[in-house]
């Protein structure tokens, strides 16, 4: 598989390297139909016979990919395509669902010049089988299943209506002064990450031990990963089974964690200090959070609701007066108008909530680009080989 990987690889960056050669030539763009020509005379080559021995199909998704990513470019959605270096994920995958066979009573699946293979069970395998890819993510080997069903249109169980205020020290916080405690796996696992980071700094660059402490570190990315994406999944479910409208605020994460480094000419203020906070923001998956609780609220016949997030924290939700100075601190709220006291994250909460419903109210929705369509939905399921 690793061979299939790397084979899927090689083809993407030697693809990349023909666009970019024909670019500087001043030569139209190759296209995907003309690419896979090319492909098969890199195949027929006598220089390149291990191409020949990885299937065909999921190097022509190699290539599949490349022109999606340079359509993303094209269209200003994405940067422009960049070449991948071996030890990154490696995946490759195969699009048709004639390619492969999949025998759940026994665990096995089929796969073209890999034959049947066992794996471990997460969930049953439900719709019609569209496609399969093979990934490795910290040298475990996965194989993530998409089918597509029909999803009828449901009405949501509950009526009710919240408004959600994220931040760092309660990862989020209700109008109803509830609150859900972060699980900060970033910060827990901080000391041991550089401990092993600096391990790694300290054997000679590829050899066997340098390999060894390089896998232990991407190990324990993997379980940070794997700590934050359940507990961020076992939230958006308790909140999208609860409620039938969730507002939130409409935040620009990218913009929010930029550096703060500057230039050689102009050098920032505070860089380390923007540097943590930055790093707290990152550590709570806000945008990961969001688009769970998308298709979670979808799922259950709920809408998810974004509003600008301007003065959230210091429009006062009793009279409405705006002040910097009615946010005394970081969790103090007092309304320098009315007196009105109450915690800041809530005072947030209740503001979301109200420009939510306001946004519904005066049909409003589809301008916070968030309005939900039931749609044959598509299911990945994914096992451990």
């Amino acid at each position: 598989m690793c061979c299939f990987a790397g084979a899927c690889r090689f083809v993407f960056n030697k693809a990349l390297a023909l666009l970019k050669e024909n670019h500087v030539a001043g030569e139209p763009f190759i296209g995907y139909v003309t690419m896979a020509k090319h492909l098969t005379t890199w195949r027929n080559d006598p220089k390149m016979p291990w191409l020949r021995e990885a299937p065909c199909h999921p190097l022509q998704h190699a290539l599949k990919h490349l022109d999606q990513a340079f359509c993303n470019f094209f269209a200003e959605r994405a940067a422009y395509p960049c070449f991948k270096r071996k030890g990154d994920q490696a995946s490759f995958r195969y699009p048709d669902a004639r390619q492969f066979k999949l025998d759940q009573s026994n665990c096995r699946i089929f796969l073209p010049k890999l034959g049947w293979m066992r794996y471990r069970n997460s969930r049953h395998v439900v719709g019609e089988l569209r496609n399969v890819t093979v990934s490795r993510v910290a040298g475990k080997w996965f194989v993530s299943i998409q089918t597509q069903l029909e999803a009828e249109p449901c009405a949501p169980v509950v009526n009710s209506a919240v408004g959600i205020d994220v931040g760092i020290v309660h990862f989020a916080k209700l109008d109803d002064g509830a609150h859900i405690v972060p699980v900060n796996c970033f910060e827990r696992h901080r000391k041991r990450l550089a401990r092993y980071q600096r391990q790694m700094c300290r054997k000679v660059k590829f050899s066997r031990n340098w390999r060894k402490a390089k896998a232990r570190v991407r190990r324990l990315h993997a379980r940070i990963a794997n700590i934050r994406r359940d507990f961020l999944h076992k939230a958006s479910t308790a909140i999208s089974k609860s409620h039938a409208i969730v507002c939130i605020e409409d935040l620009q994460v990218k913009n929010m964690t930029r550096s703060a480094k500057g230039t050689a000419q102009q050098p920032g203020k505070m860089v380390r200090q923007k540097q943590g906070l930055n790093r707290s923001i990152l550590n709570q998956g806000w945008g990961e959070f969001r688009r769970q609780l998308l298709y979670k609220l979808a799922w259950n016949g709920g809408i998810l609701v974004a509003v600008p997030p301007h003065h959230t924290s210091q429009t006062c939700p009793d009279c409405g007066h705006v002040s910097p100075e009615s946010r005394r601190t970081q969790a103090r709220f007092q309304c320098v108008g009315c007196g009105y006291t109450n915690h800041a994250d809530v005072v947030g909460a209740i503001n979301i909530l109200e420009r939510g419903l306001r946004l519904l109210a005066c049909g409003e929705l589809a301008q916070s680009g968030h309005s939900v369509k039931q749609e044959p939905t598509e299911v990945t399921t994914q096992f451990a080989a």
